[in-house]
């Protein structure tokens, strides 16, 4: 039975692809959904049940026909499977609303994942490809007095790639036709379930006989900053001849433009001169100030019809040729040097410090404002000021991206290609073309987009340059947002992935080699596997099997073992190479979040020693969607950080000291050696200081080294001396090294190393 529809009448945040961000008195009503699937698409179904919107067809079904929940316990994310092979449908019945003097009623969603099409009464009048671009279809000339609406839901995309020997990079496979995200077919930290449903917000709307239907605001700056061009682009209906009003508030409050006039036609611009503007700065560098654009429709008493707001950071960004680029590259026969990959914002060359960002749920239709918020403020607090979306996943919520434009966090966008060879067939070109313009259409307007990139690993994957894809991403880019850099893929040359592993048994290397070794412009994906806090565990496996963990246990279906190769990511050889058999499940975690802590901790500083050739690290990845019982992740699900987010924080203060080992296990008698860095990604100087290393074990305390740091210029980095000491006999396995910055404890750093030998006592840890 039909429920009763809600009408609101309110003034609505609608952020459409560059249409409107407030509507000014619009009649919105919120319908009540009900879902149902069939095994062919005109097969009736056998059962309609109450539907969640914002959503997903897996748990509406869940929760109808009484599965086993949670649905992330044990194995339980399996009984979906079934699902991605039929026909789903959402109903809704409404009466028709009375419209007058012209009015329009239309059905509008910023997201319905992936295939579908829409009916009304028994009538198609909309069929669409791809859950990245809004859906905004006019009802009006096929409504009844009593109206049935459909969303029918094509099955997934699959060609046919479900490889019986459960390789994930065959699974994968299935989306490279297609611009559905591939993370869902499975990957290393996501399990196979490939979501479908009504993802975003969903309504129908009565719009005016004049309205703004597409309308953008853009600047172009001056080299020095203090002259700006702003422009508003209008495409709408019927407002050739309208008055109109737009106004320009500084992040205080105060109107610095204001300017009123008549639009010429209905596809029309609006320019203005602002001059000094209070500039937007990514975290770390100064303050994400934003301005306040108030773009309002009026008939011709001046009165409201609809109006266009939006949040403006004015700031350039560019990517520019890294410090010392061309060293080692000039030498005949000569060519070009690696690619630019350092970050400029308003002038100034700044350090990416991030992270690599995949959505906070499997099931993104519950993804809310409030989760974005409670992440994205602890990457802020651990001094990130760059995120990498990676191009596996989803282009995130508009509430995302409004978020990273408030807390100064710059946003590295990527398509939605990851993983794979993406055709240069016309069909598929198509759906990415229509997709690409949406995404980069919407986002372009935020201040946080610092960087457009084609992809994940796609050259890696057998894609070149010369991908019609990548060419047809480079083309749309410039086209609709051409002063924000564009790249084709990462890694490209230059810029390194990996490692993801602390000890590499293949190698016979730790990170503390290898990361040592490399020399790349950027790190923009690097990770240390570490098992998961002990009360996520304890949430999704059964307590027979939490501990030790074991092959075809919840710790495989949760990434433990086996999700990347034969020991991922929990690692249990590498933790006997370390620490011996593991006593109990305190005792595993706990450890293996010391590797994790350090591992991140060398890396990261390591990436900034390196710097100015350096200019970006980011790890992967930051959090999960869904609870992994090991993971190269910061935050467990769905929202609790892991020790090593407090020692990645500790390691990204702009300003530190720093000491770079050689290795990560010692004996007696080994000598220790070490070097010392002051380190400084602000554009402050800093007075002398003197540092201090100390050697603690065992309740003791050594003095190794006194070294007098006579300062340290902006964005600079100081190596100081090297020291060496002997390992002396200790009767516990962890010792640790500080650093004690005189009069300046906000500079302190510390360093926990193993020590191996008879009769060592194990030191009692734990992370919970």
């Amino acid at each position: 039975m039909r429920k009763e529809i809600k009408i609101f009448i309110l003034f609505i945040a609608i952020i459409m692809s560059g249409r409107l961000s407030t509507l000014a008195l619009s009649q919105t009503i919120y319908p009540d959904w009900q879902i149902a699937y069939h095994q062919t698409e005109l097969a009736e179904p056998v059962s309609w049940y109450q539907a969640t919107v914002p959503g997903a067809v897996q748990l509406d079904i869940m929760v109808a026909e009484k599965y086993s929940q949670p649905w992330w316990y044990g194995d339980n994310v399996r009984q979906f499977d079934w699902m991605e092979d039929v026909w789903f449908t959402y109903k809704t019945t409404f009466k028709c609303p009375e419209l007058q003097n012209g009015e329009r009623l239309h059905f509008f969603s910023k997201g319905i994942d992936y295939q579908f099409k829409i009916i009304l009464n028994n009538q198609t009048i909309w069929e669409q490809e791809g859950m990245f671009t809004y859906v905004d279809v006019d009802l009006t000339d096929a409504l009844q007095d009593m109206n049935e609406l459909k969303i029918v839901l094509f099955p997934v995309p699959k060609l046919g790639f479900d490889d019986p020997e459960d390789n994930p990079d065959n699974y994968r496979k299935n989306a490279r036709e297609s611009a559905k995200p591939p993370v869902s077919y499975r990957w290393d930290w996501h399990p196979r379930c490939v979501t479908r449903g009504i993802w975003d917000d969903t309504y129908l709307t009565i719009c005016q006989p004049i309205r703004m239907n597409d309308v953008s605001v853009s600047y172009v700056m001056d080299e020095k900053l203090t002259n700006t061009v702003v422009r508003i682009e209008l495409l709408g209906v019927n407002v050739g001849g309208n008055p109109y009003l737009w106004t320009l508030k500084d992040p205080e409050g105060k109107i610095v433009i204001k300017k009123k006039g008549l639009l010429t036609s209905d596809d029309s611009f609006v320019e203005a001169e602002l001059l000094s503007p209070v500039l937007w700065w990514p975290n770390g560098y100064g303050n994400p100030n934003l301005y306040r654009s108030e773009f309002v429709l009026l008939d011709e008493k001046n009165q409201v019809l609809e109006e266009y707001t939006c949040k403006i950071g004015f700031r350039r960004i560019r990517l520019i040729p890294n410090e010392k680029m061309w060293e080692n590259h000039w030498v005949f026969p000569a060519t070009t040097s690696v690619p630019p990959a350092c970050l400029e914002v308003n002038n100034r060359r700044i350090f990416g410090k991030g992270s690599n960002w995949v959505h906070p749920d499997v099931f993104i239709g519950l993804i809310t404002p409030e989760r974005y918020r409670e992440q994205l403020e602890l990457a802020q607090k651990a001094h990130f000021n760059l995120l990498r979306v990676w191009g596996g996943g989803i282009v995130n919520k508009e509430s995302f991206y409004e978020l990273c434009d408030e807390m100064g966090l710059l946003v590295w966008q990527e398509f939605p290609l990851a993983c794979n060879v993406y055709p240069d067939k016309p069909a598929y070109l198509k759906i990415l073309e229509q997709e690409a313009i949406s995404i980069v259409k919407r986002l372009r307007k935020h201040a946080c987009i610092a960087l457009w990139s084609g992809g994940n690993e796609l050259y890696w994957s057998g894609m070149t340059e010369q991908s019609l894809p990548l060419r047809q991403l480079n083309s749309i880019c410039y086209r609709f947002d051409p002063h924000t850099p564009f790249i084709k893929t990462s890694p490209f040359p230059g810029v390194g992935h990996g490692h993801y592993l602390f000890y590499d048994s293949q190698l016979d290397k730790e990170l503390f080699q290898w990361m040592a070794e490399a020399r790349r412009t950027a790190y923009t994906e690097f990770g240390v596997p570490g098992i998961s806090n002990i009360e996520v565990l304890k949430s999704f496996i059964p307590s027979a099997e939490l501990f030790p963990p074991k092959t075809g246990t919840a710790w495989s279906v949760h990434h433990g073992i086996g999700a990347w190769r034969k020991s991922s990511w929990a690692e249990m050889e590498t933790y006997r190479k370390y620490f011996g058999e593991s006593q109990s499940l305190e005792e595993l975690v706990g450890y293996s979040q010391l590797m994790q802590s350090e591992g991140l901790k060398f890396i990261y500083e390591e990436a900034r020693r390196q710097k100015p050739y350096c200019s970006i690290a980011l790890n992967w990845c930051f959090q999960e969607p869904w609870p992994s019982a090991a993971n190269n992740s910061l935050i467990n699900w769905p929202n609790v950080p892991k020790q090593a987010y407090y020692h990645v924080a500790n390691a990204l203060r702009p300003v530190s000291t720093s000491m770079r080992a050689r290795k990560f296990e010692w004996q007696e008698g080994e000598e220790f050696s070490f070097d010392l860095f002051f380190l400084n990604d602000t554009y402050e100087s800093y007075d002398k200081v003197k540092i201090k290393v100390i050697l603690k074990y065992d309740a003791k305390e050594e003095e190794l080294l006194n070294w007098d740091c006579f300062g340290i210029n902006q964005f600079e980095n100081v190596q100081g001396p090297t020291g060496h000491f002997r390992i002396p006999r200790m009767e516990t396995n962890l010792f640790t090294i500080l650093l004690k910055a005189e009069g300046y404890p906000e500079y302190d750093s510390s360093y926990r190393f193993v020590f191996k030998g008879e009769n060592v006592q194990k030191t009692k840890i734990s992370y919970e």
